[in-house]
């Protein structure tokens, strides 16, 4: 029996969508079976630019300069800038509905069903969906996540709100003024910060040492004292054990301390949607609510693939696009394509951002022997541009061999998104931090960190070459009394 598509791609994630387009590119009859799409990051994103606004505006009173509106209340002021905000951002998401409706897709070859189906496995191997079977030479997995909720004591009883509906919540009405938001992931970070400049109280609990686990100590230090310094109560090593309500008020136990709220965000992690594919009768196995795949992105069903949130790890749109095209290609020509995540950076989108490539320094070091690892360092209060806009807080560290090879990265600071590919370029390309060190970037431009951290290289080498310092000094001595 002949297939019906080359590919049938099951989810409505970006990921999949980014897979969709690609293959019918590359013209590939494509199937996309999607359920309701929900655009919350949208408004995530959204807002946090509108939060980063109203900082700037509450900072420029620092320079004397002052913005006027008619009624004095703060309470009113940010209730209507709520409320704004919440417009700006479903217009965002109404643009992204549109940029990915049902009627573009298919106008670019993409075959949408809408609906929610299932594996089967007999008699041949096809996605079944309503009332049709979708038959293929290979299947991608690309149906994302939802919050996984822990078992806290009293958490379901009390209620709590979670990254798939906060903001949905409060359309139309003003915000709860106290929060707190259980869980160390780069969302949580980022909600709690947008909340404490709309004007929030906000306390942020993770069991971890720091704000996140796998972050640089160095570079996670820094953020929390940002958060801290912007109003955030940050309680680390905290577990949170259980939780109550207690005439009409929501108190938390987290460690030894017992905290009053009016929301309790839950952003642990996240879960991938899975339950309902009926992936054991095609032999799909998955291990601690995440997929089973090798380096090419095969499930344990050589012809079923996956990306993004499904195999674990994450939630970030550029990580699960890169999984995405190596599934893809291995799924529609041969399985040769290996992912590699050392030059795939990642960011979280606080302020300043933080971004992070390659390995970090206790990763390095670990594979590496001690003595073989050059730590690279520089503040951003010494570029200009940090200086003009004022937005001096963070450091660049660079991880490299003393040959030269950069190992990784980790930038918390201004545009630090943007420069971090500079850094994945070059770990991806093979060119060693010298090539950076002879940077002449635009002045000023943030970039000028980066070449003042390479320049570190060299100048760490020469500290620890004694032969070469002598060398250097008799040379000029010589050179300033020859005649």
């Amino acid at each position: 029996m002949t297939n019906d598509y080359d590919v049938v791609i099951i989810g409505g994630s970006l990921a999949g969508y980014y897979a969709a387009l690609a293959a019918t590119q590359l013209r590939a009859t494509v199937a996309l079976v999607q359920p309701k799409v929900d655009y919350g990051f949208t408004h995530h994103h959204a807002l946090s630019e509108i939060g980063k606004i109203a900082q700037k505006l509450k900072d420029v009173a620092d320079f004397s300069i002052h913005a006027t509106y008619t009624d004095t209340s703060e309470e009113c002021h940010i209730s209507m800038a709520w409320q704004e905000a919440m417009l700006y951002a479903q217009c965002i998401a109404s643009n992204f509905q549109e940029q990915y409706s049902p009627a573009i897709l298919a106008a670019q070859g993409v075959d949408v069903i809408i609906g929610s189906g299932q594996f089967q496995s007999s008699p041949q191997l096809a996605f079944a969906v309503n009332n049709r079977l979708l038959r293929a030479r290979t299947y991608l997995l690309a149906s994302g996540s939802r919050p996984e909720i822990p078992e806290i004591e009293g958490l379901q009883t009390t209620g709590y709100l979670t990254l798939s509906n906060i903001w949905q919540s409060f359309q139309g009405t003003t915000l709860p003024k106290n929060w707190v938001i259980i869980g160390g992931i780069p969302q949580s970070i980022e909600i709690a910060q947008t909340l404490a400049r709309f004007g929030c109280s906000v306390t942020l609990v993770v069991k971890h040492p720091y704000v996140l686990p796998y972050l640089d100590p160095e570079i996670a230090i820094l953020l929390q004292a940002q958060l801290e310094v912007e109003g955030v109560r940050v309680l680390t090593e905290k577990p949170v054990t259980q939780v109550r309500l207690i005439e009409n008020k929501k108190w938390i136990q987290a460690g030894d301390k017992a905290i009053e709220t009016d929301e309790i965000l839950v952003a642990t992690g996240q879960q991938p949607n899975l339950e309902s594919l009926n992936l054991a009768a095609v032999s799909v196995k998955w291990h601690r609510r995440s997929l089973v795949v090798n380096n090419k992105l095969q499930t344990t069903n050589r012809r079923i693939y996956a990306c993004g949130d499904v195999i674990g790890g994450y939630d970030f749109a550029n990580i699960a696009n890169y999984e995405a095209k190596i599934a893809l290609n291995n799924a529609l020509f041969f399985p040769r394509l290996r992912v590699n995540y050392r030059s795939i950076p990642w960011a979280i989108f606080s302020v300043p951002m933080l971004a992070q490539v390659g390995l970090t320094e206790a990763q390095a070091k670990r594979l590496f022997s001690r003595d073989k690892i050059l730590v690279l360092r520089q503040y951003f209060k010494t570029v200009a541009s940090a200086q003009l806009r004022d937005e001096t807080t963070g450091m660049c560290k660079l991880i490299v061999l003393h040959n030269g090879e950069i190992l990784g990265a980790s930038i918390l600071g201004a545009e630090a998104g943007e420069l971090i590919n500079l850094i994945a370029l070059a770990i991806s390309q093979k060119i060693k931090v010298k090539h950076l060190a002879n940077l002449s970037p635009a002045y000023p431009s943030f970039s000028e960190i980066l070449e003042r951290t390479a320049r570190e290289w060299s100048k760490q080498r020469l500290n620890t070459n004694i032969p070469l310092q002598e060398f250097l000094e008799s040379f000029f001595h010589f050179c300033r009394n020859w005649n």
